[in-house]
């Protein structure tokens, strides 16, 4: 792979705010930057990194540990950068490595850690590995680091019947330099996407110097994208099926390409790159598994550090189905000493304040359907009460950019504007993620609403004015205010130790999380008596000692 170019003297700088313990990644909130979308410094439409740097002092004061940052290495933007050309350096349009040496610095000087994304299941058709492999003959060193195979009748059928999750075939076939047709080589996503063979040790010890790198360079830790389908079954067996999808994960541990068991050793082998730094840098996986004890797997003491809990991503709006998914990732992260990461919306999926406003959810396929009936007020309304939920339980959590100004998802783009490969691969048929990765409103006004000085490379709506931060900002009872009071006042107290269940009526959920804060969520539509206690914070007004439906309280003991 190529490599970026050399700076012997980018050494990680850390402000006082840094000296947190080693293990500040148990109890983290850590703030996700779509670099695309974020902040655009350059006017050209599309986030950058001093875009980024500009907005690091909101931040710092929004009360956020740290920021995750999508893919930002040089790229034909296939897939919104994960398909990556050069795991070493910045896409130009983003900036330069000496822009991120910046950027990390000051990050680390406001106190906040910094995590960027690693892309290992697949590289881009550009990437020099993969032009390689094209140039070489079957059975090639160079075709040994990707997956290619001769098809079936003939070579005229692809090697399996695997499907992209992105819709279609997962194989593409190569043609020779004479125009003939040859092997062909597997994607499990985008045909610009050729999936790497972990079976090659070369791709191990590439990937592990990698990280080094980026850890060199100061970075904090990765984020690791479909870190359950790395490594694939040697036969490459059919399933079987006529579809395919990133959430179709089954139990068992013999499925050809998602959560097979082989891929564990490959993060054993990443976890001692990672503690070999003083301090140990860290890791959080993307893994789309079936249960929580199968995710747990990634977390033993000597894999990785932290996982997305999609257990809770996908549970209804209902006391019930958020208590049993809370106490199942609880107990099975607890078996293996590790933290659970919670979420509630990233750049795959709809954002919560639009999925909570459907009014018949299927929380399954809301998750990525776009359209459908709903009720914004009860969306932003719920979300509000989401995230005290979210902040209140023990371990870590991950904020998706905008959240915290309550933005739903933009589900009327015009279609010659998206840029989604699920758009194009699915014929049309499903719109693909765009809505969720519309540029930020920083203001009331302006060609992007503060986004950049002229147009984003996405539209937003006009009602964003008022839900930008300028439009946000001192008001009491915005979002944005109630997500900095809520952050202030978790940072206070870290809620890391055990976490109790009280009694609590029909549609109402309450526990209380060391050290000492009771949450009260009520799922219902009717107003339900708060328990005693002294209010800290709340979603929503209380009128007369009661939680209003659709709300949520924190209470500390008292009166």
């Amino acid at each position: 792979m190529g490599r970026g170019r050399a700076d012997p003297s980018w050494v990680a700088v850390y402000g006082p705010a840094m000296a947190a313990p080693r293990d500040w990644w148990r109890t983290a909130v850590v703030y996700q930057v779509y670099i695309r979308s974020f902040a655009d410094a350059d006017g050209d439409g599309l986030g950058d990194v001093q875009g980024i740097r500009s907005r690091l002092g909101y931040l710092r004061d929004l009360g956020v540990d740290g920021l995750w940052i999508n893919p930002w290495y040089p790229s034909p933007q296939a897939d919104g950068g994960y398909d990556v050309a050069d795991y070493r350096d910045i896409d130009p349009a983003f900036g330069t490595l000496d822009d991120a040496r910046r950027l990390v610095d000051e990050a680390h000087r406001l106190g906040l850690r910094v995590l960027l994304d690693v892309v290992p299941n697949h590289t881009s058709v550009e990437h020099a590995w993969f032009r390689q492999a094209l140039a070489s003959p079957p059975g090639s060193p160079a075709r040994a680091r990707y997956i290619f195979r001769p098809g079936r009748d003939g070579g005229d059928t692809p090697p399996n019947d695997w499907r992209s999750v992105f819709g279609g075939p997962a194989w593409a076939r190569t043609t020779g330099p004479d125009g003939s047709p040859g092997e062909w080589y597997l994607h499990l996503f985008a045909r610009e996407q050729p999936d790497l063979n972990w079976r090659n040790p070369d791709v191990r010890a590439e990937f592990e110097d990698v990280l080094r790198f980026w850890f060199d360079r100061g970075v904090d830790g990765f984020r690791i994208d479909v870190a359950h389908g790395m490594v694939k079954h040697e036969d490459l067996p059919d399933l079987g099926v006529t579809g395919e999808a990133l959430l179709a994960a089954p139990e068992g541990d013999d499925h050809p390409h998602w959560d097979r068991p082989e891929v564990h050793d490959v993060f054993r082998g990443w976890r001692r790159v990672a503690d070999s730094y003083d301090p140990p840098r860290v890791f959080v996986a993307e893994a789309w598994v079936t249960t929580a004890e199968r995710l747990a797997a990634y977390l033993r003491p000597d894999e990785l550090h932290s996982a997305f809990d999609f257990t809770f991503i996908r549970a209804r709006w209902d006391a019930t189905a958020l208590r049993a998914a809370i106490a199942r990732s609880l107990a099975d992260h607890a078996r293996v000493g590790a933290p659970v990461t919670w979420t509630l919306s990233n750049h795959d999926v709809i954002r919560h304040a639009t999925r909570l406003a459907r009014t018949s959810p299927d929380p399954a396929r809301d998750l990525h359907h776009v359209g459908g009936d709903a009720d914004p007020a009860q969306g932003l309304r719920r979300a509000r009460a989401a995230v005290l939920l979210l902040l209140a339980l023990p371990g870590s959590a991950y904020l998706y950019q905008g959240e915290e100004l309550g933005l739903f998802e933009v589900e009327d783009l015009p279609e010659d504007l998206l840029q989604d490969p699920v758009f194009a691969r699915s014929g049309g048929a499903v719109k693909g993620r765009d809505g969720c990765r519309v540029p930020l409103p920083w203001a009331r006004t302006g060609p992007s609403l503060g986004f950049g000085p002229g147009p984003g490379w996405l539209p937003q709506p006009a009602s964003w004015a008022d839900a930008s931060v300028e439009a946000q900002a001192g008001d009491e009872d915005s979002t944005l205010e109630l997500y900095r009071r809520a952050l202030a006042m978790r940072r206070a107290r870290r809620p890391s130790g055990a976490l109790e269940w009280l009694q609590a009526g029909e549609g109402v959920l309450a526990f209380r999380a060391e050290p000492g804060v009771t949450l009260v969520l009520n799922t219902t539509p009717r107003p339900v008596p708060l328990p005693p206690g002294r209010v800290l914070l709340a979603s929503v007004p209380l009128p007369d000692g009661m939680l209003p439906g659709d709300a949520a309280a924190w209470l500390a003991p008292g009166s």
